[in-house]
């Protein structure tokens, strides 16, 4: 269980390579202000109306793509502390020891074509492990190294009217980058980085403008190849394992209320939540289906049309079979 809970440190994003940040979407020059630019929402009567720029969520995803040959990096730095277990009724108990995880995913998005964003997610991640229940052996470990690198690819299908929502289809790939066999036992499962498979997600992203609120609504289901590794058995000695992991089904929301109406500073909140099913195709799975639902209080500030920062706690309220976390979270992002 160690390992799994040090794998679940930081509380989302790392089922599809995380944490996916969409930044501001109309050019201007660099000296205007932000909150004078924004996307255009044009009505069946033919006005149109500017939502205000932001920054967009912290874990949920935007709708709206990056504009065609644009390019934007985007650093985001998560510190996972270890509250506890959820049981498989759904109570905390404790997690056995202290664990934390400091995560740092870094985000390339570029609009190869309109209606179009590619974005790649390369992952860094260092894990904790403090005053661990394990007799006679280690109590405290520490490791860290890449995790598992995030290729998605996003395209409009609809665009946002006053009466109809911004629709975007999503499919991303989640390369097995991150350490995850051998593992050390003297490391307490600090060493797992990575899934050690390739997953697979499909789903769409949701946008509205509701003056004065920006909505945001994500459905994604992520799939897995089996992973292989191997373990240390007292009578086989080394032993080739195979796990096929549950399927995922990832239901986030997000909301936005620009100060002023126009910014700079933006209020954010966000539920999150994944729930492990299936799976539909594979073997099926001896592990319990876990469950983690939380949310995630944020501030945003928009420096100018180019830069823009943000911060938040997730905090995991709800979940069963899985770890609970509390995690701060701070990213700024920079439009080329």
């Amino acid at each position: 269980m160690i390992s799994s809970q040090v794998s679940r440190r930081v509380s989302v994003g790392l089922v599809f390579g995380f944490l996916a940040i969409m930044t501001v979407v109309a050019p201007a020059r660099p000296e205007e202000p932000a909150q004078q630019t924004g996307q255009v929402v044009p009505a069946h009567i033919g006005a149109a109306e500017v939502c205000p720029c932001t920054f967009g969520p912290l874990i949920a995803d935007t709708a709206v793509p990056i504009d065609k040959g644009r390019f934007a990096v985007q650093p985001l730095v998560a510190f996972g502390i270890t509250g506890g277990d959820f049981t498989g009724s759904w109570r905390r108990v404790s997690a056995g020891g202290d664990f934390y995880s400091f995560s740092l995913p870094v985000k390339f998005s570029y609009g190869p074509f309109s209606r179009t964003e590619v974005f790649l997610v390369v992952p860094y991640v260092h894990n904790w492990a403090r005053n661990v229940d394990e007799p006679g052996g280690n109590r405290s470990a520490d490791f860290g190294g890449l995790g598992d690198i995030n290729l998605t690819l996003k395209y409009m299908f609809v665009e946002e009217t006053s009466t109809r929502p911004t629709v975007t289809g999503l499919f991303a790939i989640d390369f097995p980058t991150g350490h995850h066999s051998p593992l050390n036992p003297g490391n307490l499962g600090t060493d797992d980085l990575g899934s050690g498979a390739y997953r697979f997600t499909a789903g769409l992203n949701l946008s509205k403008w509701v003056k004065p609120f920006i909505l945001y609504a994500n459905l994604w289901y992520t799939m897995a190849t089996t992973s292989t590794s191997t373990a240390e058995h007292p009578s086989l000695g080394t032993a080739q394992l195979h796990t096929h992991t549950r399927d995922v089904l990832t239901f986030n929301l997000a909301a936005e209320y620009p100060l002023r109406g126009t910014g700079p500073w933006v209020a954010l909140l966000e539920v999150y939540s994944q729930w492990e099913t299936g799976p539909v195709f594979g073997p099926k799975s001896v592990d319990p289906p876990a469950v983690l639902i939380g949310i995630l209080p944020g501030i945003e500030y928009v420096y100018s049309e180019k830069l823009a920062f943000a911060a938040g706690v997730g905090i995991d309220l709800f979940g069963k079979n899985t770890s609970y976390n509390y995690t701060p979270i701070f990213s700024f992002t920079y439009l080329f």
